[in-house]
């Protein structure tokens, strides 16, 4: 029998990597409504917080979305409620991430 405190515990990358994402080509459930004056503090604070890394900086140094890894834990939705620059949704059934460990 094995003792669980002998074996160190798994990197986040690697509880990550189990998990398994089914996109939903053309349909994002997270999507960015550009404004002229530019980005918000707030999402370009999402480039740091996501925890996916599904936001980055353009080559224009506009935020982008690439929702293909998204974890679905609604942060941008959250921190990005007052502006209103984020359109959030749960995936069409069947889509979006499909954790291994619960």
């Amino acid at each position: 029998m094995t003792d669980k405190k002998d074996k160190p515990a798994p990197k986040m990358e690697e509880r990550l990597y189990q998990n398994r994402y089914q996109v939903d080509e053309g349909r994002s459930h997270v999507q960015i409504h550009q404004q002229n004056k530019g980005d918000s503090p707030e999402l370009q604070a999402m480039t740091d917080l996501c925890p996916a890394g599904c936001y980055r900086l353009n080559e224009a140094g506009r935020v982008e979305v690439v929702a293909d890894g998204c974890m679905e834990c609604g942060s941008c939705r959250i921190v990005c409620q007052s502006t209103g620059e984020i359109e959030w949704s749960y995936p069409r059934g069947g889509y979006g991430i499909l954790f291994k460990f619960g």
